[in-house]
């Protein structure tokens, strides 16, 4: 089979070369990478990421909107993606012999900037800043957040520290920026990111080798006292102290952790567990996306971050950063969802009165990948839904809306389709942040099983630190179980009705 070199071009709705994912397979199913990536490379944990990508058995490279590749003279396949606002180009084409360029144009189907939303991915790692730009731009991320983190293998290592940024970019162009964080970690009590820090909030880590002569809830305040935005990256589940839920659900608990950060929204159709019930104690918690990339095989931006600026606000980290800390979010794997509830944001406090409170709500979803309906949730139930319809696919709820009591309100849209984020396919979905709803005849009360379930895991956690943690002195250990007590007795307090919302 005879071929030759080719120019590719991807240009934007402006007309001008722009970064992109593309895929080029040849008629016997071959991968073919244009030059300076690899037909072959590795997808492994922390092993040269950026710049190539599997998603299951199909490979990508990233390109800054042009590049140079060997094509056969017979058809191939070329495929060029740009994140959720593009429409992707898929088509079978071949070039003759003295064809020397490929030209294309990425069709923006929606604008989510012209309404004040801008996408990031919260957390993603082992990218360098420029290849962290370089995807970033490809998958139409206004924010990338590059966590350095400390990890253990033959030698210990800590990945990107110096590209520390705090709350400056460590690399942009225009619309596009990469700060450069934290992720903090201990084996049993947990993991959170630190983003927008003024300095690095050391140590990265502590147990094992080191014992355990720290608290979460230490990193937390020096995270906050340096204007910084503390996310805790859930996982697992509350039913042993080794999941990821340690120590930071009880600084959630005690109002330190800004935003709870997803990596799938396969559970938009039920809810999730963890973060639903803790909205439904009365803690009023964010909900942020991140892909958490650390390989090859997972996708930037796959799981990501809307947040809404402030009219007449710039983007820029902070302003970022503080659109998520306000909870102005909704997180995604596709689907574009937004949500006003008497014309305010997602994150506002909305006061009611009367015997009947109503609000006046608009949701919209939008979604080149098909979903299935769009629903309104209060204190974790569907109270509204609409079947969506149409290529884009979409559903609007729009009316007023009487609803029985305080507490909170957000929109979610779920489908059966599956997209792919990474190791792993996902069900499409995405879900706003709450508003929260203060009635005056009908106050919020908190769900008492969620408060037995949170207490169990804080029990579970003192005997823990009282027979396994590995403290250096007494004022150690007792530093720890004073975070443990101290969200034990939050919980029994709202479990006698006593409690605020935080």
């Amino acid at each position: 089979m005879s071929s030759h070199t080719v120019h590719l071009r991807v240009n934007d709705e402006t007309g001008q070369p722009t970064p992109a994912r593309v895929r080029f397979v040849a008629s016997d199913g071959k991968y073919l990478a244009p030059f300076g990536r690899l037909a072959e490379f590795a997808t492994e944990y922390g092993q040269h990421v950026g710049g190539n990508l599997e998603l299951g058995a199909r490979k990508f490279a990233y390109i800054d909107g042009g590049c140079e590749i060997r094509l056969p003279d017979d058809p191939f396949t070329i495929e060029i993606a740009k994140g959720p606002e593009y429409r992707r180009i898929l088509e079978k084409t071949a070039v003759g012999p003295g064809k020397i360029a490929l030209r294309y144009a990425l069709e923006r189907w929606i604008d989510l900037r012209q309404e004040r939303w801008h996408s990031g991915d919260t957390r993603c790692h082992f990218l360098t800043p420029h290849g962290a730009l370089l995807e970033g731009m490809a998958e139409d991320l206004a924010v990338v957040n590059l966590l350095a983190l400390e990890t253990a293998g033959r030698r210990r290592t800590i990945d990107n520290i110096l590209a520390f940024s705090g709350p400056a970019a460590a690399l942009q162009a225009p619309g596009h920026l990469v700060a450069v964080g934290t992720l903090n970690y201990h084996p049993v009590l947990g993991r959170l990111g630190l983003l927008h820090c003024h300095r690095v909030v050391y140590p990265l880590s502590f147990g094992g080798a080191t014992g355990d002569n720290w608290t979460l809830a230490d990193w937390c305040d020096q995270c906050h006292r340096k204007a910084g935005l503390v996310v805790w990256p859930v996982g697992g589940d509350l039913s042993s102290p080794e999941s990821h839920a340690g120590e930071a659900l009880a600084d959630l608990v005690l109002g330190k952790v800004d935003a709870l950060e997803v990596d799938s929204l396969d559970w938009c159709r039920q809810g999730h567990d963890i973060w639903y019930r803790l909205l439904n104690c009365g803690f009023r918690v964010p909900l942020a996306g991140g892909s958490g990339k650390a390989s090859n095989a997972m996708l930037l931006g796959g799981v990501r971050t809307y947040g809404r600026l402030l009219p007449g606000e710039e983007l820029g980290s902070k302003t970022w950063i503080e659109a998520v800390r306000a909870g102005r979010t909704f997180a995604t794997n596709s689907p574009l969802l937004t949500l006003t509830i008497n014309d305010q944001d997602p994150g506002s406090k909305i006061d009611l009165s009367g015997p009947e409170p109503k609000v006046r709500i608009r949701a919209e979803a939008r979604s080149l990948t098909p979903f299935e309906r769009l629903e309104i949730v209060h204190n974790g139930a569907a109270l509204a839904g609409v079947e969506a319809s149409g290529s884009p696919c979409s559903a609007v709820l729009e009316g007023e809306l009487a609803v029985p009591s305080g507490g909170w309100l957000a929109a979610r849209c779920w489908g059966s389709a599956e997209v792919a984020t990474g190791l792993a396919t996902q069900r499409v979905g995405a879900h706003t942040s709450p508003a929260y709803l203060d009635v005056a005849d009908r106050p919020f009360s908190p769900d008492p099983f969620s408060l037995a379930i949170f207490t169990e895991h804080m029990d579970r956690m003192l005997a823990w630190v009282e027979k396994e943690a590995r403290c250096e002195g007494e004022k150690q250990k007792n530093d720890l179980l004073h975070v443990f007590q101290a969200a034990r007795q939050e919980l029994v307090k709202r479990m006698g009705g006593g409690g605020q919302e935080t």
